[in-house]
């Protein structure tokens, strides 16, 4: 009697693929601080910001997105590709009405707008509990940011603006700095800027 064995051959494939998060914190960062630089009187809304939140503020959080499902991030793919888009339609709203594709959102269309972005980065932030102190900063600077907008739109306030855009200037620092953080840390192998990681 021939008996025949089966052998399953289990691999495990390793994933050397590069981490997109830095990409995506500064995709955000660095928009965030020029929006704000604006927000806070520094200089004009102009094209400068609306290309950077087109392509880096945007598609570059988008990709790094893409990159973090990849990877079988829920987290990364969610807050990436949703504040990428975050920058499009921003951006939208301010160009589609100059090329008369629609009008200009009123005051309490755009206060609905910060708000509803405030409501889904209190959520987001709750996720960072179990991540790390610098990611929890980020999130919560952001939080109060998108209030602080809403709160300056509705009551069309020149001083709450200004405050949120130095507000939002820390916020796109802490992004920045949770990026290279992540960068530094790989290529030296060693922690150069602590994230804080939650014990």
């Amino acid at each position: 009697m021939n008996q025949t064995t089966n052998n399953t051959i289990s691999s495990v494939v390793k994933d050397t693929t590069a981490n997109p998060a830095p990409l995506g914190l500064l995709g955000f960062g660095m928009t965030t601080v020029l929006l704000n630089l604006h927000n806070a009187g520094f200089y004009s809304l102009d094209a400068m910001i609306l290309g950077m939140g087109i392509f880096y503020g945007g598609l570059a959080q988008i990709l790094a997105g893409i990159m973090e499902w990849k990877k079988g991030n829920t987290f990364g793919t969610v807050a990436f590709t949703s504040y990428g888009f975050f920058w499009l339609s921003l951006v939208a709203l301010l160009v589609l009405p100059r090329l008369q594709w629609g009008e200009a959102p009123q005051t309490a269309a755009m206060v609905a707008y910060l708000v509803m972005w405030g409501l889904f980065t209190s959520a987001m932030f709750i996720g960072t509990l179990k991540l790390n102190r610098a990611l929890q900063f980020v999130f919560a600077s952001l939080v109060i940011l998108f209030f602080l907008l809403a709160i300056g739109d509705g009551t069309e306030s020149a001083s709450i603006k200004r405050l949120a855009g130095y507000e939002g200037i820390i916020c796109g620092l802490s992004a920045i700095y949770a990026a290279m953080a992540q960068v530094l840390n790989e290529v030296y192998r060693k922690t150069v800027l602590p994230l804080f990681p939650v014990q």
